[in-house]
Parts: structure tokens; sequence; C-alpha cells
């Protein structure tokens, strides 16, 4: 039994979701509009401001799209009222990033300034040179985004340098011992 898709989503004030005949779910609100396509066997009922997910029948595949599903479409009701943030922080001697523009430019100790274009959707900003929020309503783009990032400079175990996420614990290692005679 999903306990997950079992739960109503609620819709806040101000959001608006609409489900057409092809199970495609749509959500306004106040940041914007997303849609997702639903599975065909998972049933939709709008009640109020309650949104509601059932299944046909205990089928596997039935019962991880019933959760899967429901969180999703939670996800597009937070995005389009509160949005979705990820923060990264740059650790390291001469490691900065800014903003220019729509462009983040990062120098990471390569020979060349790393520059990335804000995809549709998502904004970066640089509160301070050695941190990067990225911002947007579609939590997978967010994440998505953030990874990318991530991935020019991933912390390394011997000094901790690198991009990391707020609050990610990177594992350290002892470096090399002496030689023995």
């Amino acid at each position: 039994m999903s306990r997950i898709g079992n739960k109503p989503v609620t819709l806040p004030a101000g959001v608006e979701l609409k489900v057409n005949d092809k199970n495609v779910v749509t959500v306004k609100g106040p940041k914007g509009q997303l849609e997702q396509q639903v599975d065909s066997k998972i049933k939709i009922s709008v009640e109020g401001s309650e949104v509601t997910f059932t299944r046909p029948n205990d089928d596997r595949q039935n019962r991880a799209n019933h959760g899967l599903y429901r969180t999703l479409v939670h996800n597009m009701v937070i995005g389009v009222t509160e949005g979705f943030e990820k923060k990264l922080q740059i650790i390291g001697v001469g490691y900065r990033a800014e903003k220019k523009g729509d462009t983040l430019v990062m120098n990471l100790g390569f020979s060349h300034p790393v520059e990335m274009k804000d995809p549709d959707g998502i904004t970066t900003e640089t509160p301070d040179a050695n941190t990067v929020v990225v911002k947007g309503i579609d939590k997978a783009l967010v994440g998505n985004y953030a990874a990318n990032i991530r991935s020019w400079r991933q912390p390394e175990p011997y000094k901790g340098k690198g991009i990391r996420y707020e609050g990610e614990h990177v594992r350290r290692k002892e470096g090399k011992t002496g030689a023995k005679a």
C-alpha cells in the first residue's frame, strides 16, 4: 500500500490545477505554470482544494506510479507558490563565481573561466564570491542545473577544495606519510 500516494495534495489559495482528458496536469500559481504527463492508469480527482490519486490495482508498477505522480504534482504545487533553491559553496584559494547578465562565470583553477548561461526557468545569484544560489519553480531543473555546476569541480577528499552543496559533508582523507627507510 502506497502511503505517499494515499495522501491528498492540498492546493493553497491562488493555485489552480487542471487535468485534461489525456491526463496532463497543469498547475498555475503566482510564480508560473508547470505541466506534467501522468500515467493513464492513475486517476486524478480534484475536490475543492484537495487533489487525490487512485490506482486501479496493486500491480507493482501501479503502486510505484501512485506515489511517484502524487509527489511530482505536490512538487509542482510547491514550485508555483514558493519555488525551489539550491545553494552551492565554492571552496579553494582563487576559486570564485560572479554573475554577468544571465551568465554565471566561475574561476575554478582552470586556465580559463567557466561560463554557464542560465537555462529557461532558472536563475542564479551570487550573494558573495564563494556562494552560488540556483532558483526556479521546477524542482528537477533546479537540481539538475546545480549538479551541472557542481560537476565542474567536485570536492576532493584531501584538501576539500571544490564546489559542494550547502551542508554537504565531504569525507576527508589523510595524506601521504613519510617513507620508511
